[in-house]
């Protein structure tokens, strides 16, 4: 097989969710039976509740894949993004800030009943987000709608756990690792969430045994959800023994990969004051792309995902704010 040079860095599939953002109390939170720190999946109606009763809120382009594009785009890769909008007021401003930041996103929007996503985040004082998801039309992201030349053109394909959910979307992923499969490509693959884990574990596994994964992103708690072991140096021995890359995120205690084997560790970035942990994994996964695709040593790589989940939990929202090439330079000088 001849393999072409790839146009394009990264073309990640997704959620296309907006994220609606507003403080909030412990009490809010107990009113309205909420886990605290936790994602649930919530149908129109609750949407509709919850959101006549939050404070006043900010709306900024959300989504895990679509968080992580940013951060990329943010240091200079190119990128495109494959998720489902709806031709709504919400699916334009998802389409309108993604394009804005050069990443490319041309699937088609849905007609119909059938609202775009949103995400209604409520931060606590302690930073702790509380998130409470409308998938929407994300959740309806037809096979059809994939840009199999697209998803060919890029080095890495990178898709998104949460999408692995609603079965349309499902069928969308395995054909776009099929393509990049076909082209030659790496395929980076985030687990998202324990929930998301349990109930798709047999899948997940059977993609990393079988090789359709290069790189695997996960948090502490997923790695040993996945690995069914509460250890969590026997569960990233257990997986890490199947997949190239391994990546796992440990908040404070920083972050470890294991390539090939070989074990690295890097120690979290320092913040100044953490104000909103939403994005953190997304942000850290865009780092450690960049430097890996600029082919960094595996210890770099860490850090600059460190240092891209540092900057945008000093702030609200899941997109970087802060020059991200000026914190990688400050870093590597």
């Amino acid at each position: 097989m001849t393999v072409s040079a790839p146009t394009l860095d990264v073309v990640a599939i997704g959620n296309a969710i907006v994220d609606v953002l507003a403080r909030s109390d412990d009490a809010f939170l107990a009113q309205h039976a909420l886990t605290k720190g936790g994602m649930q999946l919530i149908d129109a109606e609750m949407a509709e509740t919850l959101y006549a009763d939050m404070a006043a809120a900010r709306e900024i382009s959300g989504g895990s894949a679509a968080n992580t594009l940013a951060g990329l785009a943010a240091l200079g890769k190119s990128c495109g993004f494959i998720g489902q909008v709806c031709d709504d007021q919400l699916g334009k401003v998802f389409a309108h800030d993604i394009q804005a930041m050069g990443i490319r996103f041309d699937t088609p929007a849905m007609t119909g009943e059938v609202p775009t996503a949103r995400c209604l985040i409520l931060v606590t004082p302690d930073a702790q987000r509380t998130m409470n998801t409308f998938l929407g039309a994300s959740q309806f992201l037809p096979e059809a709608a994939l840009d199999l030349d697209l998803i060919r053109s890029a080095g890495i394909l990178y898709l998104e756990g949460y999408l692995w959910d609603p079965e349309q979307p499902r069928a969308a992923m395995r054909a776009a690792i099929e393509a990049a499969r076909g082209a030659g490509r790496k395929v980076a693959f985030t687990l998202s969430d324990n929930f998301v884990i349990d109930r798709h574990r047999a899948d997940f596994i059977d993609l990393i045994d079988s090789g359709m994964i290069d790189i695997l992103f996960s948090n502490e708690g997923e790695i040993q959800s996945l690995a069914q072991i509460d250890d969590f140096d026997q569960a990233v021995a257990s997986i890490a023994a199947r997949v190239p890359v391994l990546v796992s995120t440990r908040s404070e205690k920083g972050a470890i990969a294991v390539v090939d084997g070989q074990r690295y560790e890097a120690p979290a970035a320092p913040v100044a004051q953490i104000v909103d942990t939403t994005g953190a994994g997304d942000l850290f996964a865009a780092g450690f792309l960049a430097a890996h695709i600029d082919g960094m040593a595996v210890d770099d790589c860490l850090r600059l995902g460190a240092a891209a989940a540092a900057e945008v939990i000093s702030h609200w929202g899941a997109r970087p704010e802060e020059d991200l090439n000026l914190i990688r330079a400050k870093l590597f000088a």
